[in-house]
């Protein structure tokens, strides 16, 4: 930890060494609110995001907020060892297999012309009973198995003894933004009809667990947390089709899969609370998690070392240090790009507009790997040979 703000209700505890202000008052609207528990948590990857830090952590007293989980529910990495050994042969052939992998995983607004099978979708739901999951389904059946855009990629990575590993990172897709806002519209409303102490332009509207769409939020939720998963478990088998086409006899190591962007009940200082995790993993005692970088930068393989003093949470990427827009107005478009040649890295960045994910439109992976030494310890460190974004 590298800071306590004290000034609020409760403390804001800090794993970062700088903080811009919009940040830093989202973190102290949340120590403001009256059901907040015990203290707020900044990961060292935080930044401003609607109504909550994304990298922020918050505990609550019998009460869920929507805007505290955000609107990509679910939205998480997934990464897995291959016994492939790279090697220049291979680097020659990773132009091709991108492009296999583009078409066979929609990116970007895309997404399949035919609906999927069922029987990939979450299962263990009555989604008769979930208004806004029912509306969605159809849709969600060709969404099923697609990347998205923004910060979403796939990635093709080597570890220290040169063995290639698949990393995906790509969430809910529309279904969990119509979630997020129908349960963040119903909130707005209820809070109004209860004069809640809670400032609207905070935008954290609350719903406690004594009313019913508190209940339904928390299971349409946690249908799009499953649904995320099942997402990313669909294109790792494509990434793994197409990496069979070419290497016949490759082997797949065990899926390591960690989420952010959801809300669950968990117990912390002898109290049972529902830890939202904004842009920020679970770092239990011996859960092995995944932090990735930027397309120009490293990622890793994490163990929890289950802190209290972050809810057992740890940093969910490198965070930005740019927004998307001062990204594509500041950045120079040649020189990411020559950047990223000069180390072999099979990139996304074609055009000015893809400058919004720049690896210089992050934060310092290894820096903010050093401000979360409490947090984890490193298993594996993975630097990038391919990339495809959306």
């Amino acid at each position: 930890m590298k800071k306590v703000i004290d000034t609020e209700k409760i403390p804001i505890k800090l794993w970062l060494d700088d903080i811009d202000e919009n940040t830093l008052q989202q973190a102290k609207n949340l120590a403001n609110l009256p059901f907040a528990f015990k203290h707020i948590c900044l990961m060292p990857d935080a930044h401003s995001g609607y109504g909550m830090p994304i990298g922020g952590v918050m505990a609550a007293d019998g009460v869920i907020v929507p805007n505290a989980v955000g609107v990509d529910i679910g939205c998480g990495m997934c990464a897995v060892k291959t016994d492939l050994k790279f090697s220049p042969s291979i680097r020659k052939k990773m132009e091709s297999i991108l492009g296999d992998i583009r078409r066979k995983v929609p990116v970007g607004f895309k997404h399949h012309k035919r609906a999927q099978e069922e029987d990939l979708m979450p299962k263990g739901y009555g989604i008769d009973n979930m208004e806004v999951v029912r509306a969605e389904y159809k849709s969600a059946l060709k969404q099923l198995g697609t990347l998205g855009g923004g910060n979403h990629f796939i990635e093709i990575q080597k570890d220290s003894e040169n063995m290639v590993w698949i990393m995906i990172h790509s969430g809910s897709r529309n279904i969990g933004k119509q979630v997020a806002d129908h349960y963040n519209k119903v909130a707005k409303s209820l809070n109004q009809q209860w004069n809640s102490p809670v400032p609207p332009k905070a935008d954290l509207a609350y719903l406690p667990f004594d009313t019913g769409e508190a209940h339904r939020y928390f299971e349409e939720m946690n249908y799009c947390v499953d649904f995320a998963l099942a997402n990313r478990k669909l294109m790792l088998i494509r990434v793994q089709e197409v990496l069979l086409d070419y290497f016949p006899n490759l082997n797949f190591g065990e899926t390591i899969n960690i989420a952010h962007n959801y809300a669950t009940w968990e117990n912390h200082f002898g109290k049972d609370v529902v830890v939202h995790r904004k842009g920020a993993t679970s770092a239990h005692k011996g859960e092995l998690g995944i932090i990735p970088g930027s397309q120009g930068t490293n990622s890793y393989i994490v163990e929890g070392l289950g802190n209290p003093e972050s809810f057992s949470s740890c940093s969910h990427g490198a965070g930005r240090k740019m927004g998307r827009n001062e990204a594509v107005r500041s950045l120079s478009l040649e020189d990411e790009i020559r950047k990223l040649d000069k180390k072999g890295i099979v990139h996304a960045i074609r055009g000015k507009r893809d400058l919004e994910e720049a690896p210089s439109a992050y934060k310092n992976i290894v820096q903010v790997m050093a401000n979360q030494e409490d947090l984890v310890k490193i298993k594996v460190e993975l630097s990038p040979l391919a990339v495809v974004k959306g």
